[in-house]
């Protein structure tokens, strides 16, 4: 059984280390913030000046001042700070990030990322993504294994237009956990229920698969 949204930004926290300055992307990034371990300090990034996001706020303590990059409200945690934009991307851009999780239309064996366009479509466009790829050393990609109509995602060589070459590191779908070196994509962990076969069946790029996949905790 394949993995809610909920469920892969759980998985992802899990990648989280104590005093990293992380940056979460639109979407399922987004709710890494409400699974982040109890009694660990890592003060979550917005590339539109904040740092320091806390939880998704209850109704009662919703601000419409204060959002992510995403323009969903957020909240503050103790130590927080606002800034302009334009410092927020010196941060970005200097290498002042830890790690950062955005999620991505396709991903290939090469480690680039397609996240920001596809012809014919309306898509918000480019955002953050593109410093952020090229500022940070440990990206990880989070997005549904397979499309509505069962096309993979993961790829031997991306076929929309770039948003980072060869960039990404690890990845996080609804079915599995992987990584990329080598030219391939290395199979780490796979949802709770989910076979190895069907893993194989939606991967369109080369994926190396050891003797024994272990179920990911999440």
């Amino acid at each position: 059984m394949s993995l809610t949204r909920e469920q892969i930004a759980a998985r992802i926290a899990q990648e989280l280390q104590d005093g990293f300055y992380v940056n979460l992307g639109i979407g399922i990034p987004t709710l890494v913030a409400n699974y982040v371990p109890e009694g660990m300090e890592v003060m979550l990034q917005s590339e539109n000046g904040l740092l320091g996001m806390g939880q998704f706020p209850t109704e009662e303590e919703v601000d419409a001042d204060l959002i992510n990059a995403g323009k969903q409200t957020v909240t503050m945690a103790t130590g927080a700070s606002l800034f302009s934009s334009a410092e927020s991307f010196a941060m970005i851009r200097g290498g002042h990030v830890d790690l950062t999780v955005l999620g991505a239309f396709e991903v290939d064996v090469s480690g680039n990322i397609a996240s920001w366009m596809i012809p014919g479509k309306l898509i918000k466009g480019m955002g953050g993504a593109m410093d952020l790829v090229a500022g940070a050393d440990n990206i990880i990609v989070t997005m549904m294994h397979a499309d509505k109509k069962g096309n993979s995602k993961l790829l031997d060589s991306c076929t929309l237009p770039l948003t980072g070459a060869q960039c990404i590191k690890k990845v996080v779908t609804d079915l599995a956990v992987l990584e990329i070196k080598d030219g391939a994509f290395h199979l780490l962990e796979r949802a709770p229920g989910v076979s190895v076969g069907e893993i194989i069946e939606k991967t369109a790029g080369k994926l190396v698969v050891p003797d024994d996949v272990p179920e990911m905790k999440c």
